[in-house]
C-alpha cells in the first residue's frame, strides 16, 4: 500500500513541467515495476475516475488501456529510452482527435492548440467538476456476489469506477483504502460457507473507514469549491448555527483547525493524514463545546470518534436563542488591518441569530462581505462608500435572509410532503390568479432549492448557482 501511495504524486505528471519528460519516465518506470501491473492498472482505475468523475466507465477504461500499456512497454528491460515519450505524444494525439475515446473535457480544445510537452501537461493538469452529491449505491449481498461470479475482473473494474467517481474528492489513500477492503470483502464473503453472517462481520469492521471516505469527500468537496478562509468562514457559521451560546472566540479556533486539516489533507498522500486529523479535531471539538450543548455532548459520548464527528456533521441547526443586538462593525474596523476578522465575526452574529440559514446564503454573504471591502478601502472616501452600500444592504437583505430561513426552517421541521403543501397554500395565497399547474411550476424551484440547499452536506456549488 505505501509503494501505491508513492506512485499518487507521479501520475500528477502536470506538476513535472521544470523536470522534463525523462524524469516522468523514469519515476513512472520505476513505481510500475514495484507494483506490478496489475496494482498500478487498479491505482490508475481509481486515479483517473477521481480525475474525470463525469466520464464514462467506458472512456475511463480506454484510458486505463493506453496507460497501463505505455507502462508495460517501455519500461520493459531494454525498451528504447524515446519510446516513452514517442507514445505518451501518440496518447495526447489521440486526445485531440474528433473522435477521441477518452472521456471529454471542455478544456481539451485549448490544450490542443499547443503542441509537444507543454500540450501533453496542459491535458494531464484537466479535471471534472466533482459530482454535486455521491451517486454510488451499493448493491444488496445478492447482487454483488452474483456479479462478482459472473465476472470478478469486470466486477472488480466497475466498482472502482463507480466508487472513486461518486467519492472523487475523497484523498487518495482513503479512497484506496477503501475500495481495497470492500473488494476484499466481496471476494471473502461471496466464497464463504455463510455470506450472510460474512458481510454482517466485514461491513461493522468497515464502518470507520466507510464514514471516512463519507465525510472525507464532505469536507474535500467543500474544501475544493471555497478554499481556506472561505472553508474556515463555513465551519464557523455551521457550528454557531449548531451550538449558538458558544462565543465567536470558541468557535473560531475549531472553524480554523477545520480549514488547516482540509488544506493539509485533501491532496496529501500520507496514507492517516485524513484519519488522524479528522479524530484530533473531533476530540477539540468535544472537549470545548460538551458543556454549552447537551446534544453535542451526546454525540461526544461514543466510543468511536468517527461516529461522533459524523453525529456532530448530522446534527440539526439549534433554535435561535435570545441574544442581545449585536453591534456592527465601525468603517475603520472593516478597512483595518483586521478588517476580515471584523467582517467574520459579523457574520458570525448573523448566523447564529438565523440558524435556519443554508451555507450558500451565508457563503454569499461572506463573498459580498469581501468584495465590499475590496472595492471601499481602497478608495478615496471609504466610509461614504461603506455608507451607501450599507443602506442598500439593510433595505435588501432582510426581505432574502428571511424568505431562506423561514425556506429551510421548514424544510428541516417537517416531512417533505407537508412541506410541500404548506409551500403550495402559501404560494396560492401569494397568486390567487394562479392556476394548479402554474403553482406546480412556482413550486418547483424552492422545492429544488430546499431539498438540495438546506441540508448540512448541501454541495456547494450547485447552491451557490441556486441562491
Amino acid at each position: 500500500m505505501k509503494a501505491a501511495l508513492a506512485l499518487l504524486l507521479l501520475l500528477a505528471t502536470a506538476h513535472a513541467a521544470h523536470r522534463g519528460r525523462a524524469y516522468v519516465r523514469e519515476k513512472v518506470c520505476q513505481e510500475y515495476r514495484m507494483l506490478g501491473k496489475e496494482n498500478f492498472r487498479t491505482l490508475t482505475i481509481i486515479a483517473n475516475s477521481r480525475k474525470y468523475s463525469n466520464g464514462t466507465f467506458e472512456e475511463i477504461g480506454h484510458l486505463v488501456r493506453e496507460i497501463v500499456s505505455l507502462a508495460e512497454t517501455c519500461c520493459a528491460d531494454g525498451a528504447d529510452p524515446s519510446c516513452y515519450d514517442a507514445g505518451s505524444t501518440a496518447l495526447s494525439v489521440k486526445s485531440c482527435s474528433a473522435d477521441s475515446p477518452f472521456p471529454a473535457h471542455p478544456g481539451t480544445a485549448e490544450c490542443c492548440a499547443h503542441e509537444g510537452l507543454e500540450r501533453k501537461l496542459c491535458l494531464a493538469a484537466l479535471r471534472h467538476p466533482p459530482r454535486p452529491l455521491p451517486q454510488y449505491l451499493q448493491p444488496s449481498d445478492k447482487e454483488l456476489c452474483q456479479a462478482f461470479r459472473q465476472d470478478p475482473r469486470e466486477f472488480a473494474d466497475r466498482f472502482l469506477y463507480e466508487y472513486s467517481s461518486s467519492y472523487s474528492q475523497a484523498p487518495l489513500p482513503v479512497l484506496l483504502s477503501s475500495t481495497r477492503t470492500f473488494l476484499s470483502m466481496v471476494s471473502t464473503c461471496c466464497i464463504s460457507p455463510a455470506p450472510t453472517a460474512c458481510f454482517l462481520k466485514e461491513k461493522l469492521e468497515r464502518k470507520t473507514l466507510s464514514l471516512l471516505t463519507l465525510t472525507s469527500n464532505r469536507i474535500c468537496s467543500r474544501f475544493s469549491a471555497y478554499g481556506k478562509d472561505k472553508v474556515s468562514f463555513s465551519y464557523l457559521a455551521s457550528l454557531a448555527q449548531k451550538v449558538p451560546t458558544a462565543s465567536f472566540e470558541d468557535l473560531l479556533p475549531l472553524a480554523e483547525d477545520a480549514a488547516d486539516m482540509s488544506s493539509q489533507c485533501c491532496d496529501s498522500v500520507a496514507e492517516d493524514c485524513m484519519q488522524k486529523k479528522l479524530l484530533e479535531h473531533t476530540a477539540k471539538i468535544c472537549t470545548t463545546l460538551s458543556a454549552r450543548d447537551a446534544r453535542l455532548a451526546g454525540c461526544c459520548n461514543g466510543k468511536n470518534l468517527m461516529e461522533n464527528h459524523f453525529c456532530i456533521l448530522a446534527l440539526p441547526p439549534a433554535p435561535a436563542p435570545k441574544l442581545p443586538e449585536a453591534s456592527e462593525p465601525t468603517n475603520k474596523e472593516l478597512c483595518g488591518k483586521e478588517g476580515a476578522l471584523h467582517a467574520t465575526r459579523s457574520l458570525f452574529e448573523l448566523a447564529r441569530r438565523h440558524p435556519s440559514l443554508p451555507d450558500a446564503v451565508l457563503a454569499k454573504l461572506y463573498d459580498s462581505f469581501g468584495k465590499l471591502q475590496g472595492e471601499c478601502c481602497s478608495t478615496k472616501d471609504p466610509s461614504a462608500c461603506l455608507n451607501s452600500n450599507r443602506k442598500r444592504m439593510e433595505a435588501e437583505l432582510p426581505p432574502l435572509l428571511e424568505k431562506a430561513s423561514q425556506l429551510c426552517g421548514q424544510y428541516n421541521k417537517l416531512p417533505f410532503l407537508e412541506f410541500k403543501k404548506r409551500l403550495r397554500e402559501s404560494l396560492a395565497q401569494a397568486e390567487p390568479e394562479a392556476s394548479p399547474a402554474q403553482l406546480e411550476r412556482l413550486l418547483e424551484q424552492p422545492v429544488s432549492f430546499a431539498s438540495t440547499c438546506c441540508l448540512p452536506d448541501a454541495p456547494p456549488l450547485l447552491c451557490a448557482s441556486k441562491v
